[in-house]
């Protein structure tokens, strides 16, 4: 963590404290890989942080890496919107120390050396039944970084070596959301029947930092395609139940020992012969 906060002060200018919990979310910027849905729930953190500057909070430093497909708007959008955060926080005292973004210019190979060994959190929350397996998924666990994700594409392997109490799984199955799809999905009854996601929503509806999103906040409130949403409540008690875990160190330092010795099913010898 000390070197990835030293490569990120002198390329970015930013200071990191290496006594937070690095949450990493690094691969291609996509709807269905739910960048957004992390976006929003830092967004209601920094919400609850404004309304409490004095609640009981483990600092935590979320790193995003991606790009996005040239023409795809919405997902510069959502790099946009998580960008324009990064400085809507770092420009308030209050929070700052407690609450970052860095958005890793440039991401590529090199620095994901750098940065997979130094996270503590792999997000891969990826809308279930969307992903078709996923690697950085398996990078991050092979590096010792803890999976919070749902149970879609290579999480379902890594859940089934690593077993329960060594993963933070969250959100609907696959069977959910399609019966839920099938059901009729309207995002605006989670807006209207949460207050929670409805506080964040009008946040990013007005936007901030001088900028807005109503884009994306229209995507999300008549659209949704990819159900972050739905899948709001479960990911922000997974969250919680991340930075109590992370609170006691023998049981955090030891989930991620087991996933780095557990590791070893993605070798290329075994996916090979499995996958021919």
């Amino acid at each position: 963590k000390e070197d990835f906060a030293a490569y990120i002060k002198k390329a970015q200018g930013v200071t990191l404290s290496p006594d937070a919990i690095f949450d990493v979310q690094v691969k291609r910027l996509h709807e269905y890989k739910r960048q957004h849905l992390n976006a929003m729930h830092i967004l209601h953190t920094y919400l609850q942080l404004k309304d409490n500057p004095n609640m009981e909070f483990t600092p935590r430093t979320y790193l995003f890496g991606a790009k996005s497909a040239p023409g795809y708007y919405l997902a510069k959008e959502i790099i946009r919107f998580i960008c324009n955060l990064a400085k809507e926080i770092e420009n308030d005292p209050a929070v700052r120390d407690k609450l970052r973004i860095v958005y890793v210019e440039d991401y590529r190979v090199t620095l994901a050396e750098l940065l997979m060994p130094a996270a503590d959190i792999s997000e891969q929350i990826s809308l279930a039944g969307t992903e078709a397996s996923g690697t950085g998924n398996m990078k991050l666990m092979m590096n010792g970084a803890v999976t919070l994700g749902t149970l879609d594409g290579a999480n379902v392997e890594i859940h089934d070596a690593v077993g329960d109490d060594n993963i933070i799984l969250f959100g609907m199955t696959t069977p959910e959301v399609n019966s839920l799809r099938a059901s009729g999905y309207n995002p605006r009854n989670q807006y209207e029947h949460n207050d929670i996601i409805r506080k964040a929503m009008d946040a990013l509806g007005q936007g901030f930092n001088g900028k807005t999103f109503q884009n994306l906040h229209q995507a999300l409130l008549n659209v949704d395609q990819y159900m972050a949403l739905a899948d709001f409540a479960s990911y922000s008690h997974a969250q919680q139940k991340a930075e109590q875990l992370y609170k006691d160190q023998t049981k955090w330092n030891s989930m991620s020992l087991v996933n780095t010795a557990k590791a070893g099913i993605f070798a290329a010898d075994r996916a090979i012969r499995d996958y021919a």
